[in-house]
């Protein structure tokens, strides 16, 4: 499937179910990707999502990554649910774990300028496994931001 043809959202689910395997759907003209057991979404603010992007491709575990103005995605595998003080821990750090039933919006366009305001950072690929959950966090705790947390 030729991305560059890809005109409705209808063709971007499609594109995204048969290219990356991703269970998305159409809701409200946009693509939207549940949050289930299987797949889930961790949000960083962007300086802390660099360091654990640069952290886990030195590892070779870099997983699918999407970037807004403010903060990054990161496509998990949920492997486990953080406790209750690591979640105050990581609301303090506006770390987000959307919970399963919620959804992220994927971008219609493989470019840096889509109409969702949002573009990959490293796109999905169906090869390739998603990073754990635990593997996302404990790298976001471990990373810092070089500033007081």
């Amino acid at each position: 499937m030729n991305a560059d043809r890809l005109r409705t959202v209808g063709d971007w689910v499609a594109f995204y179910r048969h290219e990356f395997g991703l269970p998305v759907s159409e809701r409200g003209g946009f693509v939207m990707l549940p949050v289930t057991g299987k797949v889930g979404v961790v949000h960083l603010p962007v300086r802390r999502a660099e360091k654990v992007r640069a952290a886990l491709e030195q590892d070779g575990q870099a997983g699918p990554m999407l970037a807004r103005q403010i903060r990054w995605s990161f496509l998990v595998e949920p492997d486990s649910r953080p406790g209750d003080q690591i979640l105050e821990v990581l609301n303090r750090l506006d770390i987000g774990i959307p919970p399963i039933g919620s959804a992220v919006m994927l971008p219609t366009g493989l470019g840096q300028w889509t109409r969702e305001g949002c573009h990959w950072v490293a796109p999905p690929s169906r090869d390739t496994k998603l990073p754990p959950l635990s593997m996302i966090i404990t790298t976001a705790l471990a990373v810092g931001t070089g500033s007081e947390d």
